[in-house]
């Protein structure tokens, strides 16, 4: 009697695409780390994965690929055909995903479960939810000890505008560390702590800060697109103060404050931290849940699993 076992899939090479410029101006993106991140989660799983620049989109070694995924951010990439799969994810900015761009893939994620939903009507393609991510290898509570870093911290360019959240915050005399490009416009220099905090030092930013402050495009957050800043600010178990957004709260619960308008905000931060946010206990526990559920290790298993079943039907 012969015993059959059914041969394991090989493993797929993967091209995952950024809408960023390759060379130093792209290692500013938050999207060539979070392209870096999945790259190696994909890795682990045994997949050959690498990370292809906004240049390298539709060049002829595409058609080498088995699949191509492609972090929509500020640029549409129209896929070159052959034998690969196409994968859209749209992780933010999802005003500028163009109505027929969806069915020129074969499968389509978006990082909201609120825009997942209703895009899928509207372009008439199904969309399926898969929200942004952390990296818990380097996101941890052990980065660093906490309340020893920058009392309020802010890591974020200016998006070419006074971001509402750094201007209240400024004006109420806060005591903020902000890191990012573009501030000088608006911050005098003894107010800006870097253009650049390097992303190596970025989980130990996060876990020694008193507060870790985040706000959303306004189109983002009633689109349900939850800030990457949150995920990894919350696999550090740090305080993290953010505006509202569309399912914030059924991610991260109660334990990540949320504030309504300027007046809100400066009056959280001017609070008793101990009665303002949850405990040290409950961060915890919210970086344990964030690292097992929204870490690139699950959002990589997702993806394989969708490809390979994809790949099988054709």
């Amino acid at each position: 009697m012969s015993v059959f076992r059914r041969r394991a899939p090989r493993p797929l090479r993967w091209s995952v695409v950024v809408a960023a410029p390759k060379g130093p101006a792209g290692e500013q993106w938050g999207d060539t780390w979070f392209a870096r991140d999945l790259v190696d989660a994909l890795n682990r799983a045994g997949e050959e994965a690498r990370v292809v620049f906004r240049g390298g989109a539709t060049a002829e070694a595409r058609m080498q690929d088995d699949v191509v995924l492609v972090l929509r951010g500020l640029r549409r990439v129209v896929p070159r055909r052959g034998e690969a799969t196409w994968l859209l994810w749209v992780i933010s900015h999802p005003e500028m995903v163009e109505a027929d761009e969806p069915a020129d893939y074969d499968a389509v994620f978006a990082a909201s479960r609120h825009w997942g939903r209703a895009a899928s009507g509207e372009f008439g393609v199904p969309v399926e939810s898969l929200l942004q991510a952390t990296n818990p290898h380097r996101f941890t509570p052990d980065a660093a000890e906490p309340d020893t870093g920058a009392d309020v911290l802010f890591v974020g360019s200016t998006r070419g505008e006074f971001r509402p959240a750094v201007r209240a915050a400024v004006e109420a005399g806060v005591d903020l560390s902000v890191y990012g490009v573009g501030w000088p416009e608006f911050l005098p220099p003894d107010r800006i702590s870097g253009e650049f905090l390097p992303n190596e030092v970025l989980p130990a930013a996060y876990a020694s800060a008193g507060i870790v402050l985040n706000d959303h495009w306004p189109d983002m957050a009633s689109e349900g697109f939850l800030s990457n800043r949150l995920f990894d600010a919350a696999a550090c178990a740090a305080r993290v103060l953010t505006d509202q957004a569309t399912g914030l709260d059924e991610v991260f619960g109660d334990v990540v404050r949320t504030y309504d308008g300027p007046t809100e905000l400066v009056d959280v931060l001017r609070a008793d931290r101990a009665s303002a946010f949850a405990d040290r206990a409950a961060r915890l526990d919210l970086a344990t849940r964030v690292a097992r559920d929204h870490g690139f290790d699950a959002r990589a298993t997702v993806l394989i699993e969708r490809a390979q079943e994809l790949r099988r039907r054709r």
